[in-house]
Parts: C-alpha cells; sequence; structure tokens
C-alpha cells in the first residue's frame, strides 16, 4: 500500500537519537534549544518555540493574545479541527470563513465579512502546503485592529513573495507529525518575532513556571515559582535531536515533494474532469499534501475505495469543522455557512506525496487514479 504520506528516517537521525538517550538531559536539555534555533532560522524569525504537538502550538498562541470568554476568532472551514479547537480550549467562539474555490485556502473577502466588534484574531491556514493571500489577509487585520496568525502546520519551507512561511504573521504554528515535512514523532512550535509573544509562549508550555530544571540546575537553586496557569506542553529533547537532524535534509525534501508535484500536474491533465488546486504565482507552495477534484458528479467514496483495490491509500482533507457534530451542537452551525467549502469538500481526495516516493511510485499512482475514475 502506497499511503498518502510518511515519515523518512535516516541512519543520522537514528543516531541523534541515541547520543541524546546516552546523555544526561533527555528533557527541557540543550537539544531542545538547539531545535528552536533551526526552526528559527527556517522560518527567518528571531524566536521559535518547541512543544509537544501542533494542536499545542495552536493553544499556546491563542493564549499568549489573550483569547478568552466573548472573543471570536475567524478561521477557516476547511482545516483540521485543532485550528478551530485551541480558540475553544480558551473560552472563545471561532468564526468560520469560506474558502477559495481553486486554492481551498481561505477567503479573504469571508474573512472581512465575518468581522465583529468582538473580533479578536484571524487565523490563516496555508492548505496543503499554499501559502494564503498574506497581504489580502494583513490588510483585513491592520483595518480592523486585529491579530493575524498563521497556521503553518501544512507549509514549513514554503514562503510568499520571498519572504518564507513562519515570518508572514505575528505568531506562525508548525506540526511536527510524522507526515509533515520534518517530524519529531509528535510534536510542533511557534515563530515569532514579539518578545513579549515569545515570553508568554514559554511560560504556558511549562506549567506557568518561569524556569526548568535545567535553569535551576545552572544556577544552583531549587525555587521555582509558577506565575500563570499553564500547561505542560514542553517537547523533549529525544524529539528535538531527531527534529535538528531532519532540519538539514528540510530543503531537498522540499524540493523533492515539488517534483512530484510537477509530475502530477503534466500527467493527471489528461484525465477528462480531473482538477488539481491552482499555485499561487507569488508564492512557493512546500506541498504537504497533493490535492485533487474527482470530476464533477464522480462518486469519490468509490474513487477511494477503488484506490484502495490498486494499493494507494488516498485520504481526504478535510471535512469542513462547522459540519462536525461537536460544532453543530455547542455553536449550533450548519449547512449553508460556507457553501464554496461545503460543496468543494465533496470532490477532494488527497493523493501519496512524500520525498521516499519512487518515480515508479508516482506513475502507479496516476495510473491507479486513471483507472479508478474509469
Amino acid at each position: 500500500m502506497i499511503p498518502y504520506g510518511r515519515q523518512s528516517v535516516d541512519e543520522d537521525d537514528v543516531q541523534a537519537v541515541v547520543d541524546v538517550l546516552r546523555g544526561p538531559w533527555l528533557t527541557t536539555g540543550p537539544n531542545v534549544e538547539r531545535f528552536e534555533r533551526e526552526i528559527a532560522a527556517a522560518a527567518g524569525t528571531k524566536h521559535a518555540v518547541a512543544v509537544s504537538s501542533g494542536t499545542a502550538a495552536l493553544h499556546c498562541a491563542m493564549h499568549a493574545l489573550g483569547v478568552g470568554p466573548g472573543d471570536e476568532v475567524i478561521v477557516p472551514a476547511i482545516t483540521f479541527v485543532a485550528t478551530a479547537n485551541s480558540a475553544v480550549f480558551e473560552g472563545a467562539t471561532p468564526v468560520f470563513a469560506d474558502v477559495e474555490a481553486d486554492t481551498l485556502t481561505v477567503d479573504p473577502r469571508s474573512v472581512e465579512a465575518r468581522v465583529t466588534a468582538r473580533t479578536k484574531a484571524i487565523v490563516g491556514v496555508d492548505y496543503a502546503g499554499q501559502p494564503c493571500d498574506w497581504d489580502a489577509l494583513r490588510k483585513v487585520a491592520t483595518k480592523h485592529g486585529l491579530r493575524l496568525v498563521a497556521d503553518g502546520c501544512h507549509a514549513l519551507g514554503a514562503d510568499y513573495k520571498g519572504s518564507p512561511v513562519g515570518s508572514l504573521a505575528a505568531m506562525t504554528t508548525f506540526s511536527f507529525h510524522p507526515v509533515k515535512h520534518v517530524t519529531t514523532g509528535e510534536g510542533g512550535a511557534i515563530t515569532t518575532n514579539d518578545d513579549d509573544l515569545a515570553r508568554k509562549l514559554r511560560l504556558f508550555r511549562a506549567h506557568g513556571i518561569a524556569s526548568d530544571h535545567r535553569t535551576r540546575e545552572q544556577k544552583g537553586t531549587f525555587l521555582y515559582e509558577m506565575q500563570e496557569l499553564g500547561f505542560n506542553y514542553r517537547i523533549c529533547d529525544i524529539q528535538c535531536a531527531l527534529g535538528a537532524s531532519q532540519m538539514k535534509k528540510l530543503g531537498g525534501w522540499v524540493e523533492r515533494r515539488r517534483a512530484i508535484a510537477a509530475r502530477y500536474r503534466e500527467r493527471l491533465a489528461a484525465i477528462p474532469g480531473l482538477e488539481v488546486l491552482r499555485d499561487r504565482d507569488e508564492a512557493k507552495n512546500a506541498y504537504h499534501l497533493f490535492v485533487v477534484k474527482v470530476p464533477e458528479g464522480a462518486d469519490r467514496a468509490a474513487v477511494h475505495r477503488r484506490l484502495r483495490e490498486h494499493g494507494i491509500a488516498a485520504n481526504v482533507h478535510y471535512m469542513p469543522v462547522h459540519l462536525h457534530p461537536f460544532y453543530r451542537e455547542r455553536f449550533g452551525t450548519a449547512e449553508g455557512l460556507c457553501p464554496v467549502a461545503e460543496r468543494e469538500w465533496q470532490r477532494i481526495l488527497s493523493i501519496p506525496m512524500y520525498p521516499a516516493m519512487s518515480d515508479e511510485d508516482v506513475e502507479t499512482v496516476i495510473t491507479a487514479l486513471a483507472a479508478s475514475l474509469r
């Protein structure tokens, strides 16, 4: 079975983990800071704060902005549920904006229409590795005095008008799940150039305590103080050693993803009615996913089933968040709220995309997809 995504781990990665296991620090040690420096360098930012998951990163970002009860946070309808959930964790209400049909990134016009006196922040999602229209989103945020957060969990290695994803908003969140561009097993990070936001992020990830064990060890003290209510969102040195080793290969892996995408675009153009998402001229896609739209009227479930019969594990990213039972019941969302997202998600399939795919794997996927549509 060719999966839709998978990690690449080599002997350098294994050795990096072994070295930590044989060393004195398994958590709150020097490898966390090392990994953070690597992320900040890739994102072009002053700070990177590593945490236990991409979801933790989103939650930390909402807390650092002071999002709370009575606030609204505008999020795209098509995203992983964690984007919206992070606002709910802080007692706020997620407000769902529609997406552009040809990119499935959030539509800035829909965002503008959702702004109210209660809006606290806008979250843009770089869907499938494709940067949003950040200029348009920034214009909306500036006009209404709102903070802009980037969910870049799909887009490490992408850029927008020459600026790397990670540096395009007040904060950007990343995920290091095994199907992402680099992995720590589970893990995430937030990048920012704001010193105060970075301080709040570091405090929140560690129970609200301002020091960690290694810092106290270096100072020869046992005293610590909890300054606010936080969470245990720390990431350990074992994970960060793996992540730092993986970061060395990020550039090559992104280039391979782009080469696979170019092959898909060339060959899939011959399949009648099949569509692929548009790439922005002003951006460079990092291709976490390669998303196709089955022809109008095609039975997507049947296509998905036939692909599995051919050994291709396609997936769907995502059902609009406002259609999930939790949001229907808690917030009263329903069909008709985001018509473009509701229409387009019924056609989308994510076909395999990961750097270790061979050219033969790519051809196998293309052939299987054509046969499944027939």
